[in-house]
């Protein structure tokens, strides 16, 4: 991390949240022409927190931000969250019924395991019947002499 007026800003601790603790030189902050600009305490130092993944998450942001990001993100209604809204309505996950995080978590992973083959068997029946219909399609102009060279 660097300050405004270009001095470096060591790293101090960590906290159990992720948090960095950045601090700057007290005798170099006294001094500076910055002080009142970067926003130093009254003795002089300059304390900035940021998170362990603070860089990716401002990259992850920049790209948020171009158009190709904003198509993606207007598309996570129709397919991310429908898979939630459809967890609660038809499959009672709006609730649970279990106590503790390995009953809950082992209740949720059956529902979404049934959820996952529904949608596996809606696949195949549709794959089914569009082979079905196109073998049908196909027999019936070979029967009506259309295709006949």
């Amino acid at each position: 991390m660097v300050c405004p007026a270009g001095e470096l800003l060591r790293h101090t601790t960590t906290d159990r949240n992720g948090k960095r603790t950045y601090r700057s030189t007290p005798s170099v902050c006294m001094n500076c022409p910055c002080r009142e600009k970067c926003g130093a305490n009254g003795k002089g130092q300059k304390l900035i927190q940021r998170h362990i993944w603070q860089e990716y998450l401002d990259v992850v942001e920049g790209i948020r931000k171009t158009d190709l990001g904003k198509s993606i993100y207007e598309k996570r209604k129709e397919t991310i969250e429908r898979v939630f809204a459809d967890a609660k309505e038809k499959h009672s996950m709006r609730y649970t019924h279990m106590r503790g995080l390995a009953r809950v978590t082992q209740w949720v992973r059956l529902k979404f395991a049934a959820m996952n083959l529904k949608k596996l068997a809606n696949w195949a029946w549709k794959r089914l019947c569009l082979q079905a219909f196109g073998k049908y399609f196909w027999i019936f102009e070979a029967a009506d002499g259309c295709c006949a060279a």
